[in-house]
């Protein structure tokens, strides 16, 4: 079978990821793999796109083409990532960028001109092709990004990205791109010259077909912006002007990575190369870096949560067949800090939000905080003022239940005691429809001991969200024996909904991340106690990978929250999870944190954290002198306390998986992702070595570091 078809004389699809019609000279190149969600680019997809441009470069009829997506709201979403598991080398993965710049080269030289039309996602590979085409255009529409992620997987830009951004857009423009991997809307794209034009999806092909006619019949071809502003003209068109741009990037590269992230500076390399000097010897450094950055541990881990995450989005939650109900309307109790956070997140994704507090004064905060999110999305022009507006009016305030007994769902969100989610459940249930479902929004409680007082506990389950709701990327939902597939499959689905990344862990106190959070910050406390300084122990994860050390952490969550939490787990679990006694002194102390302008750092009348509080240590009861302990000391204990615990959380059957367990401490509690999380780590390191090091602590504080049943199985086998 033929891989190019004419409108004259159409074939079925059959396997062929293209089509080709053409039409008064215009070939309408379609991609739209088959039995695939998206459009990558994989190596029979690549073969396929070589052997249509031969063709068309052969057929004389042919005086212009377009190349546009079959999928809804996807143009090309980048290589097929899959294909880089069977890398075994760096001279693979060099093989495997030439044979992308190959493929690009070959679009960029056709003879004909040929149009991108690009409506979605337009990622990676996808936008290395775009960037080979004559011309582009793009459609306004909120789902059409363009963006180079690689170094989000650790790699960089193979296929000719480091060469042809800057060339492009200009140096700085790209940089910010390459360097970040973040995704450019159309409007930006159109302003920064990489789109050289808007249009709406209804006339995306309409306009395209034009435009490649206009530029077959000899039109003028669009040329780099000249509108880039004096500086980046400036700085772009001068050896030592350039030389500043990457040395600052490279400064604040090394800055943001800590020399974790190795990609970031290989792309600048690669960018370096170009502009140095020829363009092949550009192109070459590009496929050298490529290789060399696709061979390191950290791509390897990184590409793992990818997989990890992308297997989590077509997870259900639960292992029966079953369908998830729709949540169009939802209900939240409780207008504070969580509260509102939640119902920020649910009004931008439509959702009619019906939100109640005790009184008007603290309804009327929660709305606040609801616009301070919308705002600052106005702000940085993520959306109009016309949209903020359209999304409040989603929201609704009472002091009572009113309006509740239409609602799919109920967040309850109110203070962390057992007493008061009792008092709300009873309330709340005789208003609800019988088929909604409660979901209670407790980060240590047992849901079992919540839904204790329910009427209908099969409907009853937890959602965890983490702090601040709007930002952080992850939600647990919590299941008790008695809870049904069905509420489970919803709450999964409705979290998806709201752009989270969902885990589903079985119930019990702290339930996965706070539990092996617990552990890792009750450590840094007893390292406080022996005399360690508050600065080390907070310099010491961070440059483990962590965003931040547990002493800041605790001070931005609060140490009363952290204390009735504390409360919890010492109850569940005993001995083993007895409270620092430093942090306990301190939350006596009122030294809750930044909330309160006091804890163990300093803040401003802002709430923005100065240095450490030197009489900290007098109020915890801390030693007097501050006592130097190693760094690897720090991190072990801490880092090990928290492996330890996650493993007996897979042992005791909170988590479902490893991926799920992984997956949970990067995304709730930033575990380094270049490490994969806490079990690929344990992978990574051996068990076996884990287990010694954890009885060598043990040795030295006993009760803390046993190693866990299911780290001593590992080790043995």
């Amino acid at each position: 079978m033929d891989a190019m078809r004419t409108v004259d004389n159409p074939e079925p699809r059959g396997p062929y990821a293209f089509s080709v019609d053409v039409q008064d000279g215009i070939a309408i190149v379609t991609l739209d793999m088959p039995g695939e969600p998206v459009n990558k680019i994989s190596r029979a997809v690549k073969d396929e796109f070589l052997q249509i441009i031969d063709r068309l470069e052969r057929d004389t009829e042919v005086r212009g083409a377009v190349l546009i997506s079959g999928k809804p709201d996807v143009f090309i979403a980048g290589a097929d990532i899959e294909e880089f598991l069977l890398l075994e080398t760096a001279a693979q993965a060099e093989r495997l960028s030439r044979d992308g710049q190959l493929l690009i080269d070959s679009v960029a030289k056709m003879r004909i001109p040929i149009v991108a039309a690009i409506h979605g996602a337009c990622l990676g590979g996808g936008l290395e092709v775009a960037l080979a085409c004559t011309y582009r255009i793009a459609t306004e529409h909120p789902k059409t990004v363009l963006a180079l992620p690689e170094v989000q997987l650790g790699i960089i830009p193979g296929a000719g990205g480091t060469q042809r951004l800057p060339r492009k857009i200009g140096l700085r423009a790209a940089l910010d791109m390459i360097l970040t991997g973040k995704n450019v809307r159309a409007k930006k794209a159109y302003q920064m010259g990489l789109v050289e034009e808007l249009v709406h999806p209804a006339i995306l092909l309409q306009v395209a077909v034009k435009r490649a006619k206009e530029l077959g019949e000899g039109g003028k071809r669009p040329q780099t912006r000249k509108d880039r502003g004096f500086v980046d003209t400036l700085l772009d068109g001068n050896p030592l002007g350039r030389s500043v741009v990457l040395r600052k990037a490279r400064e604040e590269t090394i800055k943001k990575t800590k020399g974790h992230y190795p990609a970031p500076l290989a792309a600048l390399d690669a960018v370096a190369a170009g502009l140095s000097g020829r363009a092949a010897h550009g192109y070459r450094e590009e496929s050298r870096l490529f290789g060399e950055m696709a061979a390191t541990d950290v791509s390897r881990q990184l590409i793992y949560l990818f997989f990890a995450t992308t297997a989590l989005k077509k997870d259900s939650g639960v292992d029966v067949p079953v369908e998830p109900r729709d949540v169009d309307k939802l209900g939240i109790i409780g207008a504070g800090f969580m509260g509102s956070g939640i119902a920020s997140v649910a009004v931008q994704q439509g959702t009619v939000v019906r939100m109640k507090d005790a009184d008007h004064a603290r309804v009327a905060k929660g709305f606040a905080a609801v616009r301070g999110v919308l705002k600052d999305r106005l702000t940085k022009r993520q959306i109009t003022r016309t949209q903020l507006d359209d999304t409040m009016s989603l929201l609704g305030g009472t002091v009572d239940y009113s309006g509740f007994g239409s609602v799919d769902l109920v967040i309850e969100a109110v203070f962390e005691d057992l007493a008061t989610k009792h008092q709300v459940l009873r309330e709340i249930e005789p208003v609800m429809k019988p088929e909604a479902i409660f979901a209670t929004n407790t980060s240590t409680i047992p849901i079992a001991r919540v839904a204790e007082v329910a009427v209908r506990p099969d409907r009853v389950l937890g959602m965890h969200f983490f702090s601040p709701v709007h930002k952080m990327p992850l939600i647990e939902v919590i299941t008790t024996p008695g809870t049904s597939p069905e509420s489970v499959a919803t709450a999964v689905s409705y979290g998806k909904r709201l752009g989270k990344t969902v885990i589903v862990v079985n119930d019990g106190p702290g339930f996965y991340v706070n539990r092996i959070l617990f552990p890792y910050i009750n450590e840094a406390g007893r390292l406080l106690e022996q005399g360690a300084s508050i600065e080390a122990i907070d310099d010491a994860m961070v440059a483990f990978g962590f965003p931040v050390g547990p002493i800041t952490l605790l001070d931005e969550v609060g140490m009363d929250v952290g204390a009735k939490a504390a409360s919890v787990m010492h109850e569940a679990f005993g001995a083993r999870f007895a409270p620092s006694a430093a942090i306990e002194k301190l939350v006596a102390a009122g030294r809750y944190g930044r909330k309160v302008k006091k804890g163990f750092y300093l803040y401003d009348e802002d709430g923005k954290k100065g240095a450490v509080d030197p009489e900290v240590y007098a109020v915890a009861g801390a030693a007097a002198e501050r006592t130097e302990i190693p760094q690897l000391e720090i991190q072990q204990r801490c880092v090990f306390a928290m492996l330890n615990e996650a493993a007996r959380c897979l042992e005791d059957g909170i988590i479902r998986s490893e991926r799920d367990g992984d997956v949970g401490a990067v995304f709730g509690i930033g575990f380094p992702p270049f490490r994969g999380g806490p079990f690929r780590y344990i992978d990574s390191m051996g068990a076996s070595v884990l287990v010694s090091q954890l009885e060598e602590l043990d040795s030295r504080f006993p009760g803390r570091f046993e190693p866990a049943e299911q780290l001593l199985r590992q080790a043995r086998r």
